[in-house]
């Protein structure tokens, strides 16, 4: 299918449908396939070098599957008819965004915020955080959401654009492996150092581009959304080194800049306070009607990016032959 159709018609599909619990979802299977390759590679007292080598394995073989599958099914599906290969591609495709579940997300949090049941916000954003949220206050759940719409829109919405435009859904689907490979094993705890370095890497390695092209659209879309471009840009290149993931400062820190409010300083992790540096310190803390306005600009990074994807695809298209 074309691209510059492609890409409109998924997000489209993901603006109106977002992301039915009941259905069934690539990720899910990706989910299982990660956690059976886990208990099958890894045994009792395993050295750091099997566990690195089965962990790099594990996340090589996701990856590649993913990709492979999807390309298969597609193909198939063409065979059997233009109809139904174009309606499976779509679905497939509309699979690998998360626009409209992160809105009505992050949203839910903001109306149990609004209707002043703290309890609830919290119990809500535990959904979309992995931060502890038990204790947090008014500000700190703000601030929690403004950051998980900023990453998130470059995990959930950016990046996906971006590799379907580069490769089509497979090359799509494989970001997806390799984003949930990461946030099942990519972590630098005891039992995951070794074995998931690999993943955690890989998704850094894949993320460095779509990461960095969210923070400049943040900067756009601060044009189109009545916040501050110039702020955006300078806290950006001020701050978005800062935090500890090589990525997730980038469109954190231009959010930060384009509320004008102060996100980062660290968090609690299963009772453990891991610190990290502020990014717009000299703002102050964020309120809710920050978190609103985060949204409304990722839902303008997201028409950005979507409008960059189609224009892309249209120039890495072959032409015709006279």
């Amino acid at each position: 299918m074309n691209r510059c159709f492609l890409l409109p018609a998924a997000y489209l599909t993901d603006r109106i449908a977002g992301d039915p619990e009941r259905l069934p979802h690539p990720v899910r299977l990706m989910g299982w396939a990660i956690t059976k390759g886990e208990e099958a590679l890894r045994y009792p007292d395993q050295n750091n070098e099997s566990e690195l080598l089965v962990g790099a394995a594990l996340s090589a073989t996701v990856v590649a599957a993913s990709y492979s599958l999807t390309r298969l099914i597609i193909v198939e599906a063409y065979r059997h008819s233009r109809l139904l290969g174009g309606l499976i591609e779509i679905g497939l495709g509309w699979t690998c965004l998360a626009a409209r579940n992160l809105r009505d997300e992050t949203s839910r949090v903001l109306a149990a915020l609004n209707e002043g049941d703290l309890p609830l916000a919290r119990r809500r954003l535990a959904r979309v955080v992995g931060r502890d949220t038990e204790c947090l206050d008014i500000h700190e759940i703000s601030r929690a959401v403004i950051e998980t719409v900023a990453e998130s829109t470059s995990d959930g919405v950016v990046a996906p654009l971006f590799y379907m435009s580069l490769g089509g859904v497979p090359l799509a689907m494989a970001y997806k492996a390799v984003n949930t490979l990461d946030s099942m094993i990519g972590h630098a705890d005891d039992r995951y150092f070794y074995f998931g370095k690999a993943a955690a890497r890989l998704d850094d390695v894949a993320n460095f581009v779509p990461a960095r092209l969210t923070a400049f659209a943040i900067v756009a879309a601060s044009r189109l959304s009545n916040a501050n471009a110039g702020d955006a840009w300078k806290v950006w290149l001020r701050d978005g080194n800062k935090h500890k993931s090589p990525n997730a400062g980038q469109p954190e820190s231009s959010m930060a800049g384009a509320l004008r409010v102060r996100l980062g300083g660290g968090n609690y992790y299963d009772g453990e306070f891991i610190p990290t540096e502020p990014m717009g310190g000299e703002f102050p803390a964020p309120q809710p009607q920050h978190a609103r306005k985060a949204i409304r600009i990722a839902s303008a990074v997201a028409l950005l990016s979507l409008g960059a994807g189609a224009l892309f695809s249209a120039l890495l298209r072959p032409r015709r032959s006279e």
